[in-house]
């Protein structure tokens, strides 16, 4: 970094820049004077730059366009600044951070996405603290990738998953450590040997209908048939564990079988929180290896969930899914376990 940092500022809308309305909290605080008086309260030595979506939005609205729109901006800006700051809303803080990771491998600056729980102007607002945290972990030089910064602790952009609505540390990284930027330097990932792979030149993010199924007990073929009529581009089954599901469920291992031959990619995750997806490691688990459906490994369900979107808008069928799934392209997955 230069001695005096360039950063802008992306307000795409969220709690931080939220005021009261009869209607709930809605986007309408001037964030802009905000983060300027934070700066020049702060003390530290950057120059920046203000941004924001034509329509900023609740987060609770972001698609796939609004990813391609990030990433098209920061593109367009790379060169006119040393890193860059996104303001974001919680409820899909993760999935935009690991979606802008995916596209953005070559990207060579720091992108630090962050929100508050609170908004700026109200008591116990967190907003000042997150804000200045990303500045500084753009600024300190240790890392030129996408991250995700909150309550004090910086997470990889693919490696985060929201734990919390309710306390002010909304984030945590389950398999994989925070990183580490005070010091000058980034933790190392547990193989020093795995490094991501990355995209090169990646088309724009495009919507696909990718159906989210939740195993429950009782859960019924017909039920899960009917959830995938008519059929998805991708399914993502989140199963119990390390990836068992009811497979005595008459009719559903046929059902997940006849999706996956017909070039519908069915991805298990856990519902877990901390979890290695293994489908060799019980029975139950096995009947979904024997249908041809993917294990998630170690990924959070947002990562999985943006990078089957990315790479549909590559155009990876079903049958070359596996292999980029498992393809480490942004560090959000660990390296894989020796055979057995």
């Amino acid at each position: 970094m230069p001695d005096r940092a360039r950063i802008q500022f992306l307000y795409t809308g969220g709690t931080l820049g939220m005021v009261g309305s009869p209607r709930g909290l809605e986007p309408g605080a001037d964030v802009r004077g905000e983060i300027a008086a934070l700066l020049r309260d702060s003390g530290l030595d950057v120059s920046s730059g203000f941004s924001e979506f034509h329509r900023t939005i609740d987060s609770s609205n972001v698609t796939p366009a609004d990813w391609q729109q990030m990433v098209d901006h920061l593109r367009r800006h790379r060169d006119e600044y040393d890193g860059f700051v996104v303001l974001h809303g919680t409820n899909t803080l993760a999935h935009s951070a690991a979606g802008v990771s995916y596209a953005l491998t070559d990207f060579g600056r720091p992108v630090v996405f962050t929100g508050a729980q609170v908004p700026f102007g109200t008591a116990g607002s967190d907003a000042p603290g997150n804000v200045l945290g990303a500045v500084e972990a753009v600024i300190s030089g240790a890392f030129a990738s996408v991250a995700l910064f909150f309550d004090g602790v910086l997470l990889a952009g693919a490696r985060a998953t929201k734990v919390s609505a309710l306390d002010m540390r909304g984030f945590a990284s389950p398999h994989a450590e925070p990183l580490e930027w005070r010091s000058g330097s980034v933790r190392e990932e547990p193989d020093p040997l795995a490094r991501p792979q990355g995209w090169k030149n990646p088309l724009p993010y495009r919507g696909h209908d990718i159906a989210v199924i939740t195993a429950v007990p009782g859960m019924s073929a017909e039920r899960f048939r009917a959830m995938t009529t008519p059929r998805p581009s991708a399914v993502i089954f989140r199963t119990y564990g390390a990836g068992e599901g009811p497979g005595e469920e008459e009719g559903l291992p046929e059902a997940v079988g006849e999706l996956v031959s017909g070039g519908t990619p069915v991805v298990v995750v856990s519902q877990s929180l901390r979890a290695r997806v293994d489908l060799g490691r019980y029975a139950a688990g096995e009947f979904l290896r024997r249908a041809g459906a993917i294990g998630a490994e170690d990924m959070t369900f947002e990562a999985v969930y943006t990078k089957l979107m990315f790479l549909l808008s590559q155009g990876v069928d079903g049958q070359h899914m596996e292999k980029w799934l498992l393809t480490d392209l942004a560090g959000e997955v660990s390296a894989p376990r020796p055979a057995r």
